[in-house]
């Protein structure tokens, strides 16, 4: 259980998950974030070090939540009261569908902007940050609403517009896998916003890099990882960019084993929101299409993920892979019976049985009337055979996405 509190109420035993609220400036995170706090001298240097507001995760903390945060039981009253309370309203549950409608044009919208705004960066233009902020708060509410309907969307490939693309795609996918994870809206709000900055600082280097059509050469990747310095020059004493955004967005190149940049820092000193970022960053990047390559199919990168361990945070690998399913929403798949589905809900129990909508005959190459199943319900053995490229089999999966799922 993940509760964020004040300095003053840390005590040794519990388990940090990240740094909240830090006086000192955008520019003043410096430290390790994550980690058990082992005894009274790891307190007084988060103290010195300006840290006023944490993240505790007593799911693995050695001590109990404190009883000011556990929950209130419900006291019985004492007699019954003259006008009964009417019961709080539950929560409108929203349909991939309904959601999908405003999803789909607040997606190409966000791209849009973001377009310009890279170009802004580009030509040397101040970046709006507002504008950021409310692209963040979209998507963090879209996803609340729903968690499916925007990551459909980040299975629509676009080479050409790859570079905000990818901010948008990796802001919701962190989105939709903070959710899962349980961090409070507060929090994935800020999650959000380190993602759409993260790679920003790409608009300040030489585009000719990013649309060549060949693997690009060593002098030219030491180029690349200097975006790193350039986003952080972008946001540095920006009103609004907190520790964590710039955690993201300093170690999202880094790995477990120190094999990364810019600092080659390892494990110890990388906090989970920038193991995170590091996992959705790279899942995004190798399964989108860029000028020089073609994106691989999900279950490729998610493969690559889990077997890299020195590289990447195995437990949240695993957990990213329970989030977004073998199979993630968007994708087209193969079924037993020679039939093709489009995946519309993951299956956090049972990751290799989501729910499709059946909508193609793979055997006579012609579209059916859609179906939607859900491959874990009793009554049907259907089972997933692979992924597929939708060009395989001359689809547009962004047409087919509106055909079948615009409400």
């Amino acid at each position: 259980m993940l509760i964020s509190l004040p300095i003053s109420e840390l005590v040794p035993g519990m388990f940090v998950d990240s740094v909240s609220k830090q006086n000192g400036g955008a520019g003043s995170i410096k430290i390790k974030t994550r980690g058990l706090v082992r005894d009274k001298s790891i307190i007084k240097r988060l103290v010195s070090e300006g840290v006023a507001e944490l993240v505790i995760d007593f799911a693995q903390s050695d001590i109990s939540i404190p009883t000011k945060y556990q929950p209130k039981p419900e006291v019985p009253p004492q007699k019954a009261p003259t006008v009964k309370a009417k019961p709080p309203k539950a929560k409108k549950v929203i349909s991939v569908e309904q959601e999908f409608t405003k999803a789909s044009e607040s997606y190409e919208q966000h791209n849009r902007k973001l377009q310009n705004l890279y170009g802004d960066v580009t030509s040397g233009l101040k970046m709006n940050l507002a504008l950021l902020d409310d692209i963040a708060k979209d998507i963090v509410a879209s996803v609340f609403r729903n968690h499916n309907a925007m990551a459909i969307l980040t299975r629509i490939k676009d080479k050409n517009m790859y570079n905000w693309r990818h901010m948008t795609n990796c802001a919701i996918l962190v989105t939709v896998f903070a959710k899962y994870l349980g961090y409070k809206e507060a929090i994935v709000q800020e999650l959000a916003m380190g993602a759409l900055l993260h790679d920003l600082g790409q608009a300040k280097l030489p585009q000719g890099i990013f649309s060549k059509t060949e693997e690009v050469n060593d002098f030219e990747m030491q180029a690349i990882k200097k975006h790193v310095v350039q986003s952080l020059g972008l946001v540095k004493g920006e009103k609004g960019i907190t520790p964590l955004m710039l955690d993201m967005i300093v170690n999202h190149h880094e790995r477990l084993d120190g094999s990364g940049y810019p600092r080659g820092v390892k494990a110890e000193k990388l906090s989970r929101p920038a193991r995170i970022m590091a996992i959705v960053d790279v899942y995004d990047a190798m399964s989108s299409d860029r000028p020089h390559e073609l994106g691989d199919e999900p279950i490729n990168v998610l493969r690559y993920l889990l077997t890299n361990k020195d590289l990447f945070d195995s437990e949240l690998v695993q957990r990213f892979i329970k989030c977004l399913g073998v199979h993630p929403v968007g994708t087209v798949v193969k079924l037993t019976n020679e039939r093709l589905g489009l995946v519309t809900q993951g299956n956090h129990k049972n990751p290799i049985k989501p729910s499709v909508k059946i909508f193609y005959n793979a055997k006579h190459n012609h579209h059916i009337t859609p179906k939607d199943v859900d491959l874990s319900s009793e009554g049907h053995d259907l089972k997933i055979i692979a992924s597929i490229k939708p060009l395989d089999y001359q689809l547009n999966l962004a047409r087919l996405l509106k055909e079948h799922l615009l409400a």
